[in-house]
């Protein structure tokens, strides 16, 4: 048996999850400091939950699962009778027929699927708990989610998401909080350059109804959301591909050149959209957010308005988020937007709510990159007491006591084993000091230290040991 895990998944070692510990507890510190309180949601969700809020790329993705005993047998069964009924056998073959079984064989909005992000869960979980909450709601999550994605740098199978969301309140003041937390957080991770790029969904609606094509804004953008994946050729073939004339690609090329400062890019916007109600709004919006986050000012990240930022997420309706790194090639390490009727969809009408992630995953391999994770992230065991023998055990365990309630992380070794497998221990371990202790140790109350980078060794009495580790 070849000893493996699925293609997008991962193992993490006692030292990644370190790491990833500390952007855990970097990123929950904040969401704490700014008011929001955790819940959790379960790992599967009824899949009728799921489905039809990630648009048409999205529900693909919805990692399904499938029916056990009776179920699946009926299913089964179902499935032999469509193909009794006529279905031919090609339309049976090859990958693009997958689609084909998969619709006979999952009914499509019965049984569970795994959750594709945090969002949907919790609108599912306010409009179940309605009663039990005070609105507006500022609630966090730290959880992971399932994405039956094509594996690739950045990009996995199984990731975290670290969401906040405010839900009951439609002031804008919530989305210059939640800008400001992105500003704090990865500011306190230690990234040096970031940008916060800001958009509008009612901008984009406008920019469909100007091009005469408001029933197309779903599709125009998800085109729109690729484009610095696939350039702009590739864009206007798919916006022609999904429907849109020579006339109505034409009127979309200016949206593609706008570009300038901030409020210059309003500007052409204005004048883009000055027949667009919903998408002059939209620049209102966008600007009160620019202006109030401006007067506040943020540590190290850049706001910038950006016209072609889309996230292709049927939901949002307000302002959208993303968040880049400029010093590493990773895509988004964070986003996130506003949705006025999310909880609609589950029966509890006018609940607005906005809120943002941040990626785990890519904000690690980003501070993997470039180094950022301080010597403090190491979570290793400060001091290894070498065992002796069961009497010198003895000693080391009260001394061990001692340690650990000033909060220092000692450890013995379990067994009397010779003197180079305990080092070979602590040097494997990355431990920084060793403390021996033997009948003369016992006697005097003086403990043996060692530092295993300089080598140097000195005594050293209990008390001084906390205070120097402390």
């Amino acid at each position: 048996m070849k000893v493996s895990i699925p293609k997008g998944f991962r193992d993490f070692s006692p030292e990644v999850m370190a790491k990833r510990n500390y952007i855990f507890d970097t990123i929950r510190k904040s969401f704490q400091l700014y008011g929001f309180e955790q819940i959790e949601t379960p790992t599967m969700e009824n899949r009728e939950t799921l489905t039809g809020k990630y648009g048409e790329e999205g529900d693909r993705l919805i990692f399904k699962v499938l029916e056990r005993g009776d179920k699946l047998k009926k299913n089964v069964a179902h499935l032999v009778s469509e193909i009794n009924k006529g279905i031919r056998e090609e339309d049976l073959k090859g990958e693009l027929n997958i689609p084909v079984l998969m619709k006979i064989l999952f009914k499509e909005k019965e049984g569970e699927a795994l959750r594709y992000d945090l969002t949907v869960p919790f609108a599912r979980y306010v409009v179940q708990h309605q009663n039990e909450i005070a609105f507006p709601f500022k609630r966090y999550q730290i959880q992971p989610v399932w994405r039956a994605d094509r594996p690739q740098k950045g990009r996995y199978r199984e990731f975290y998401q670290c969401d906040a969301d405010i839900i009951g309140s439609d002031s804008l003041l919530n989305e210059v909080e939640l800008v400001k937390l992105f500003d704090e957080v990865l500011s306190n991770l230690g990234l040096k350059s970031f940008s916060i790029k800001l958009n509008n969904r009612k901008i984009l609606s406008g920019i469909a109804e100007v091009i005469g094509r408001p029933e197309m804004i779903i599709p125009i953008t998800v085109a729109i959301d690729k484009l610095e994946k696939i350039g702009l050729e590739k864009v206007n073939e798919e916006l022609s591909q999904r429907g849109l004339s020579a006339d109505e690609l034409e009127k979309i090329q200016p949206l593609f050149k706008i570009e300038g400062s901030n409020d210059e890019k309003l500007a052409q916007l204005s004048k883009f959209l000055k027949d667009s109600e919903i998408g002059l709004i939209g620049i209102e919006e966008t600007k009160f957010i620019l202006d109030t986050v401006d007067s506040l000012g943020l540590t190290i990240a850049s706001l910038e308005v950006d016209v072609t930022l889309a996230r292709g997420l049927d939901y949002y309706t307000g302002a959208i988020f993303e968040v880049v790194s400029n010093e590493a090639k990773m895509g988004s390490i964070c986003g996130g937007g506003r949705y006025a009727d999310l909880t609609g969809i589950f029966g509890l009408k006018n609940m607005s709510g906005v809120g943002i992630s941040f990626g785990a995953d890519r904000i690690y391999d980003v501070m993997e990159e470039l180094n950022l994770f301080p010597e403090s992230a190491n979570a290793t065991t400060q001091v290894l007491f070498i065992n002796f023998g069961d009497k010198e055990a003895s000693y080391c365990l009260k001394a061990l006591q001692k340690l650990r309630v000033e909060g220092i992380r000692a450890e013995l070794y379990p067994d009397p084993a010779k003197m180079k497998k305990q080092m070979k221990y602590a040097n494997d371990k990355k431990i920084p000091f060793v403390v021996m202790v033997g009948e003369d140790e016992m006697s005097s109350g003086q403990l043996s230290l060692k530092n295993m980078e300089s080598g140097e060794q000195s005594k050293i009495i209990i008390e001084e040991l906390i205070n120097s580790m402390s």
